[in-house]
C-alpha cells in the first residue's frame, strides 16, 4: 500500500499542541502513545503523516477522540469552550518522541 501524498504546509498545521496531562502521561507510559490536540477536520492518515514528518518516528496507529466544549459562565455572560479533537498516536516498538523542545 503506497502512502498518499499530503501538502507539507497543511501537515505543519495539523498538530495544534501536545496534550500534557496526568491521563496523557499515563497512556504514554503504558502503551507508548503520545497525545496531541489536532485540527477539527484532521484525518487519521494526515495526523500519522504529520507526526512522522515532524518528529521522524514510525507510527503504528492513530486513535481520535472528539470532545464537545463545555458551556461556562463568566459572571452574567455565558461562554463556551472550543470543541477539541484529540489524537492518541501509538508509536512502534523502540520509537521515542522528544517533546522537550530541542530539534532533532
Amino acid at each position: 500500500m503506497s502512502t498518499p501524498k499530503f501538502d507539507e504546509g497543511r501537515l505543519m498545521q495539523v498538530l495544534v499542541a501536545p496534550i500534557v496531562s496526568e491521563k496523557a502521561t499515563m497512556v504514554a507510559e503504558k502503551s507508548n502513545a503520545v497525545t496531541f490536540k489536532v485540527l477539527q477536520n484532521a484525518t487519521k492518515p494526515e495526523i500519522k503523516a504529520a507526526v512522522e514528518l515532524m518528529f521522524k518516528v514510525e507510527v503504528k496507529g492513530v486513535s481520535v477522540v472528539n470532545t464537545k466544549g463545555k458551556t461556562k459562565r463568566f459572571g452574567k455572560t455565558v461562554g463556551r469552550r472550543d470543541n477539541v479533537r484529540k489524537a492518541y498516536v501509538l508509536l512502534k516498538e523502540g520509537q521515542e518522541l522528544n517533546l522537550s523542545g530541542e530539534a532533532a
